[in-house]
């Protein structure tokens, strides 16, 4: 099965690899927390490349991290946007190449339901963005205040930046730089990234099969163009002539469709891993996170997971109503007991 994150014996500790959206792929921290707790007291080197994901995955998997024996290196090797942000100030030292981000921004949710369910979701938000808050402010030692604005704000930290907040620990030499996750989830990306992950190729799987296992892209080749006739060749068309009523422009040459089927591969991939975010954070904020698989092993529309959820809220609701207003009649205790030997000698005399 596919996974959003790693482990890696190593000769001194592990290595951990997050190099995708958190909690993707229907997989929740609780594998992540279980793998963690394996390991003993040793060194560790957390790797980071994500967009960021499931907010309450990601605060799991910081405080296990915290609580962990293992001192602990975390390398930002590209981005480290949202909860990914949080989980990477974890670190006993954070190490960033000079071309790497660090993203904050404030928490955000969806709700459907009753203005008392919106009320309880924005409680919730400031409960989480307290708690990263608190994350941000005891690695760098930045005022509440401080931080409270960058996320606000949406920043993204160049690796130097990032040291000069107290952030990070130590800028790297650059790396190469892949546009590889979806960027229109955020309000404020910086124009060259935006620009890269417009323009370039995706990069490859950042935790590969093996190369004998892996499918080699199919790229279909141009044809070549049909050679001219002769005819035309002696008597070429001039560049300016007009083209009058009744006549013919000459008509395009056909071109051969070449199909990536990496790009083809990637694409698939990043709507796969939004909707399977989306369709966890509707469930989990309708509190029915037990509907999750059904809904994706079907593979659900988004809208319609939604619309089920708000059926089955005001079928629980409506059910919730009738039993309190039915009312169970109330019996006397001081009856005497039924003498059953008493009616059955009645009866026989009857018969008589």
């Amino acid at each position: 099965m596919k996974r959003w994150f790693d482990f890696r014996a190593q000769a001194r500790g592990a290595e951990i690899v997050i190099y995708d959206e958190i909690g993707a792929f229907g997989i929740p921290a609780k594998a992540f927390l279980d793998e963690l707790k394996a390991l003993g007291p040793a060194e560790l080197t957390l790797r980071i490349n994500s967009p960021g994901g499931s907010v309450f995955d990601g605060v799991a998997i910081y405080n296990a991290l915290k609580r962990h024996d293992a001192a602990i290196t975390v390398w930002i090797d590209g981005i480290a946007a949202s909860i990914a942000s949080m989980i990477a100030m974890a670190g006993d030292r954070v190490v960033m190449p000079e071309n790497a981000m660090l993203v904050l921004h404030d928490p955000s949710g969806l709700v459907a339901g009753t203005a008392s369910d919106m009320r309880a979701m924005a409680e919730a938000l400031d409960r989480m963005k307290a708690g990263m808050v608190a994350a941000y402010r005891d690695k760098s030692g930045r005022d509440d205040v401080e931080i409270e604005a960058l996320m606000q704000a949406e920043s993204w930290l160049s690796a130097q930046e990032a040291v000069e907040l107290g952030l990070a620990d130590r800028v790297e030499q650059p790396v190469r730089m892949a546009a590889h996750f979806d960027l229109s989830r955020f309000r404020n990306p910086p124009p060259q990234l935006a620009a890269l992950a417009a323009a370039a190729t995706p990069q490859e799987d950042p935790m590969p099969e093996p190369d004998e296992n892996r499918p080699v892209p199919v790229v279909e080749p141009e044809q070549p163009e049909a050679a001219e006739p002769e005819s035309a060749r002696e008597d070429p068309e001039p560049e300016t002539a007009a083209v009058g009523p009744g006549t013919e422009a000459d008509a395009p040459q056909p071109t051969a469709e070449v199909i990536d089927l990496d790009v083809v591969r990637a694409d698939e991939r990043r709507a796969t891993l939004a909707y399977v975010s989306e369709v966890h954070e509707v469930c989990a904020l309708a509190g029915r996170g037990d509907l999750v698989a059904g809904f994706i092993a079907k593979a659900t529309a988004v809208a319609d997971v939604r619309r089920a959820l708000l059926e089955a809220r005001a079928a629980d609701d409506e059910a919730t109503t009738i039993r309190s207003q039915v009312r169970m009649p109330a019996v006397d205790t001081a009856q005497p007991a039924i003498d059953t030997a008493a009616i059955y000698a009645a009866r026989n005399q009857n018969v008589r």
